[in-house]
């Protein structure tokens, strides 16, 4: 696939209003690229309680797209975007794109005025870089993969 996906349905909540089938929907998706694809490591790390999440669902309702965006005060002083991740089935379609940019207006409207920090793996700052991230500190493994820690100012 090659061309940006569209009819994206956004759904924006804290883990309480989540519901089941969201709950389960966003494990299975992550499970699936992060622990089958990249390696075992405890997904559910105690965090999602005290974050948001965003989930995209395609026109048949199916999740395509999902992040968590962790409260300040919980990893780090700023709100952190995590866990960031699309379908297989949807990867070189903009996707990925679209949910940062998603994940990052609602980021700006929750937290107006606050800089924004991840744990990006390291292949991937470029990506992160064109949201206005850059580097603050050398690469680290997390879970055998090389990671950096990246800011976003305000």
């Amino acid at each position: 696939m090659t061309s940006q996906p569209v009819d994206m349905d956004w759904t924006w909540c804290r883990f309480g209003a989540l519901g089941v089938d969201n709950l389960y929907d966003a494990l299975a998706l992550r499970c699936r690229v992060f622990i089958l694809e990249q390696g075992p490591y405890l997904d559910p790390d105690g965090v999602d309680r005290e974050s948001a999440h965003l989930l995209g669902r395609d026109g048949a309702g199916a999740l395509q797209a999902y992040l968590r965006v962790v409260d300040p005060g919980v990893k780090y002083a700023e709100p952190s975007i995590g866990r960031v991740i699309t379908s297989p089935e949807t990867r070189g379609t903009g996707l990925g794109r679209v949910l940062m940019a998603e994940g990052l207006i609602r980021c700006v409207q929750v937290w107006p005025g606050r800089a924004v920090r991840i744990s990006a793996q390291s292949h991937l700052a470029r990506f992160y870089g064109d949201f206005g991230f850059a580097r603050v500190g050398p690469d680290y493994l997390e879970d055998n993969i090389p990671h950096c820690e990246m800011l976003r100012p305000a």
